[in-house]
């Protein structure tokens, strides 16, 4: 065990190191006078998240099993959980204390990735609200329902790294936060005010993201390298599938386009990459970009939804792509945890009726918990900055 525990500890380390890394991938996209209060956003997720980890968090995720929905609050605070014993939740590869620690990285990084929907224009108290209750009432009964014994993952369904857990809870969140909160005052569209910043941010993730898809192994093992050598062969796949599109329609490559696809590539891939085939993850790559770059092109023009720095035109529809590509790839000759191979693998429909299954699921119940909280915290905090606040940050020509 210890060397899988001195693994997880290096993982940990590096999925905690992708929080900042996402401050700089959106601070560089953002105007001048933004740019404080986008890198707080992000960077606050370090704080709250890690608190609401600990107190219940972890409690709710993976101790116990009411009703194949959510945990229950034996381990409130931490109590009666032995941090040095194996962790029954990691199959005893790992201690209590490793697998807290490493699942409370994912903790931090989801909220803080739907920031970039609503940067310049949500009032901090609602956020910092929003982000407490969305945690409680969305994130940990999804990570029970895949990872902690709930009914998705009883029934099957994959997710190797987080991509229903993670990207299309992120995802969908951003969107129905950009829908109620209104689009910008002004929209001056133009290249990033720093793509220094947005370049550093993107190696500062994909870096990251190897602790992030390698680590969720949690061993040092076959299933891990195949998962980094997944992860590796999709993202650069998808950063020259964006530029190829972008050179066909805009007729000029850009180092923004570049950084765009490699992050839909990273995203697609996380509910995949340890499950399935290297020639599958460039497949994965490739459709997923194609797909995100239809939506952000052309699609969400037509939405008239303001998700400012594409959270879900990335997130969100690379990570419902890559979890229902999981279902055709899928192979137990790559992981002995697949029961059933993906349509492409020599199986059935059945393993891709479940990721169709889980991933409907994962967007219906985030659409409508999130629209729920949303409507009372309304009634209690304001949601928008002032239209004067708004206007003394709208730089982009600056």
């Amino acid at each position: 065990m210890a060397s899988s525990m001195t693994f997880i500890f290096i993982c940990a380390v590096l999925v905690f190191f992708m929080t900042p890394g996402l401050a700089f991938f959106y601070g560089g996209m953002v105007p001048q006078k933004q740019i404080n209060n986008t890198l707080m956003s992000v960077f606050i997720m370090c704080s709250i998240p890690v608190l609401l980890w600990v107190i219940g968090g972890y409690s709710l995720s993976f101790s116990g099993n009411h009703w194949n929905l959510i945990g229950d609050f034996h381990n409130l605070m931490l109590n009666h959980l032995n941090l040095a014993a194996p962790s029954v939740a990691a199959g005893g590869k790992i201690s209590n204390a490793a697998f807290l620690l490493f699942q409370m990285m994912f903790a931090i990084i989801t909220p803080a990735l739907f920031v970039g929907a609503i940067v310049g224009r949500m009032n901090f108290k609602f956020l910092i609200s929003f982000v407490i209750l969305w945690s409680i009432f969305v994130y940990y009964p999804l990570v029970h329902l895949v990872w902690g014994g709930g009914f998705l993952q009883s029934f099957g369904a994959l997710d190797f790294a987080g991509g229903l857990v993670v990207h299309i809870d992120a995802g969908v969140t951003a969107l129905i936060l950009a829908y109620f909160l209104g689009p910008r005052l002004v929209q001056k569209k133009g290249s990033p005010k720093n793509l220094s910043w947005v370049l550093l941010g993107t190696a500062m993730l994909w870096v990251g993201w190897y602790g992030f898809n390698a680590g969720s192994a949690l061993s040092m093992n076959s299933v891990a390298m195949q998962a980094m050598l997944t992860t590796t062969v999709a993202t650069a796949t998808a950063m020259l599938t964006w530029m190829v599109l972008d050179v066909f329609t805009k007729r000029n490559a850009t180092l923004f386009g570049v950084c765009s696809g490699a992050i839909c590539g990273l995203v697609a891939i996380t509910p995949a990459c340890g499950f399935v085939s290297v020639a599958a993850a460039l497949w994965i790559g490739l459709v997923a970009t194609l797909v995100s770059y239809f939506f952000i092109t052309t699609v969400k023009p037509l939405l008239k939804i303001d998700d400012t720095l594409d959270a879900f035109g990335c997130h969100g529809v690379s990570g419902i792509v890559g979890s229902i590509m999981t279902g055709l790839f899928a192979s137990k000759s790559i992981n002995a945890a697949v029961t059933s191979n993906g349509l492409f693998a020599g199986g059935g429909w059945h393993q891709l009726g479940l990721q169709l299954g889980a991933t409907g699921f994962t967007i219906l119940y985030t659409a409508v918990i999130v629209t729920l909280i949303i409507l009372v915290l309304k009634q209690i905090i304001r949601m928008r900055i002032s239209s004067a606040a708004e206007k003394l940050q709208e730089d982009w020509d600056a």
